[in-house]
């Protein structure tokens, strides 16, 4: 086994962890090849004249104990944990003991997590509540009749064969209509009602109307090791400067231990011998490696091109060269300020709201979500006590309109909605700004995906292939499911089992609950 030659293609989140799994549990010298120039995959961090933007945003919080740590293992959270307004807030004091985030830069913050909905130019929990706040900015109508649609809901379930019936049976139509339907669209570019059901299942999991009703009326009583619903948590690590801070580490970490990382490798073609084992990899600039095994984190799109149909068989290999995705547009804007006041009761520096994430349901604009980077870290900002730093992200197709826009263009177009919002004033309130476009960033749940299981029986037949992450499963996890997906296939290798059922069942499960362990943990 150590003589093994191990090629892992991609540095995102599960081809890193997997080089490194392989470098501490055997003597085994991985070769990562990487297309691109940077490592992270879609969970880098881009810094832009000192300020730094997180693509898509990503919430360090897991409850698989091998993957918090290694988090804990090569970045530590600072100081105790607490709840009190330092912690809370975006300050850049926080809680005493532990590194100082001040001198030192390998190191997790703890953060409070705020996303909220906005819509009718106003701020909604998310997920949805029936606080008086919610039923006041609905309006009595709007609440009666989300009030019916949830109870006619709970009697009447829909065969739940698409997305939209999904939500429906756990939120009822029309909250269903108001808080879901537009966005989902949105980022998927399709009607819930061409969606598969499977997505919802796995990114909301058990989360209902009813279950955030109980959470909030039984949160005072609950001991601190219960179990919370994924989109109810409340607080998670974060890397002081983003997580491409930590992937770097990582990427830096695995180099020093005698793996290999080769940036701007494109694989193009996957030999077979006769035993349909993969004996070589070549890229696109000519380069041909030889193999014992690969890690594949690179679109199952790309992966059935580089196999070949002659190879792969005609339907699978039709199957996986159709498979949809989403594309990915953030614009990074530095602002003066904001229109957009705190009402919470969460203190923020200069009264800036105190949201991570706000999710946009406004029909009348284009943009889905946006990210204030003040509230993931104020380290990302050059100057937090006088600057706003916020990602408007946008989901589109590569090709299509918005991503074959001019930059100058679409950055304008992303501040008159802004404006059109009342989230800022005026254009004048914008210092700088920029545009990053991401390919592949989402992979869909909709047109041939509904006979992926096709694809993915013929790749169990390459015994010496692992797909793992995002792209390599076709599946939309979250980063710790990517890396516990890294540290999965590990052990799958490494025992020398050739059932492969382990790796592709990580982020399967129907309850995805963080269990508040301890504290500094949550």
């Amino acid at each position: 086994m150590d003589n093994k030659k191990v090629l892992i293609i991609g540095a995102g989140p599960a081809g890193l962890t997997a080089a490194y799994e392989l470098l501490k549990r055997s003597d085994i010298k991985p070769v990562v090849l990487e297309l691109e120039k940077f490592v992270g995959g879609i969970s880098r961090t881009v810094e832009y004249h000192g300020n730094h933007i997180d693509i898509g945003g990503h919430r360090f919080f897991t409850k698989d104990q091998r993957v918090d740590a290694l988090w804990d293992e090569l970045m530590p959270i600072q100081g105790e944990p607490s709840y009190d307004d330092k912690v809370l807030g975006t300050d850049k004091v926080f809680a005493e003991g532990g590194p100082d985030p001040e001198k030192e830069d390998n190191v997790m913050l703890l953060r409070h997590r705020v996303s909220r909905i906005y819509f009718l130019k106003k701020f909604f929990d998310y997920p949805v509540s029936l606080k008086f706040s919610t039923i006041k900015n609905m309006g009595l109508f709007r609440t009666i009749k989300c009030g019916f649609g949830y109870i006619g809901s709970c009697f009447h379930k829909k065969k739940e064969d698409s997305l939209e019936n999904f939500y429906i049976n756990r939120f009822g139509k029309p909250l269903y209509q108001l808080f879901f339907e537009d966005y989902t669209t949105k980022l998927w570019g399709v009607s819930p009602k061409m969606l598969s059901a499977s997505w919802g299942a796995q990114r909301v999991k058990g989360l209902s109307l009813w279950k955030t009703l109980t959470a909030a009326i039984t949160k005072p009583f609950k001991k601190k090791d219960a179990k919370v619903e994924t989109s109810l948590i409340e607080q998670f690590k974060y890397p002081k400067l983003g997580p491409g801070q930590f992937y770097t580490k990582l990427a830096s970490d695995v180099v020093a231990k005698g793996g290999e990382i080769i940036y701007e490798k494109e694989v193009t073609k996957i030999n077979l011998d006769k035993d349909n084992k993969i004996k070589s990899l070549e890229t696109k600039d000519g380069s041909v490696y030889e193999c014992d095994a690969v890690f594949s984190t690179m679109p199952i799109k790309d992966l059935a091109l580089a196999i070949g149909e002659d190879k792969m068989g005609k339907e699978p290999y039709e199957i996986a060269t159709t498979l949809p995705y989403r594309d990915f547009i953030t614009v990074g804007l530095l602002l003066n300020g904001l229109k957009i006041k705190n009402k919470t009761k969460i203190k923020t520096l200069n009264n800036l709201v105190p949201d991570n994430w706000i999710y946009v349901q406004e029909r009348e604009v284009k943009m889905g979500r946006i990210q204030i980077f003040n509230n993931w870290s104020p380290y990302m900002v050059d100057d937090p006590e006088h600057h706003v730093w916020m990602g408007l992200e946008y989901f589109c197709n590569e090709g299509d309109e918005m991503w074959n826009a001019k930059d100058e263009d679409f950055i304008s177009m992303a501040i008159d909605e802004l404006i059109l919002m009342g989230i800022i004033e005026k254009k004048e309130d914008v210092i700088d700004s920029t545009r990053i476009r991401v390919k592949k960033a989402y992979p869909a749940y909709f047109g041939s995906y509904d006979n992926f299981n096709v694809v993915q029986e013929y790749l169990n037949t390459i015994p010496n292939l692992y797909c793992i992450g995002r792209n390599g499963q076709h599946r939309y996890n979250n980063m710790d499911h990517s890396m516990l997906c890294g540290m999965t296939a590990v052990d799958v290798f490494l025992s020398g089992n050739e059932d492969k059922s382990s790796i592709w069942n990580v982020n399967t499960e129907q309850s995805y609950h963080e269990e508040d362990k301890k504290e500094e943990n949550k």
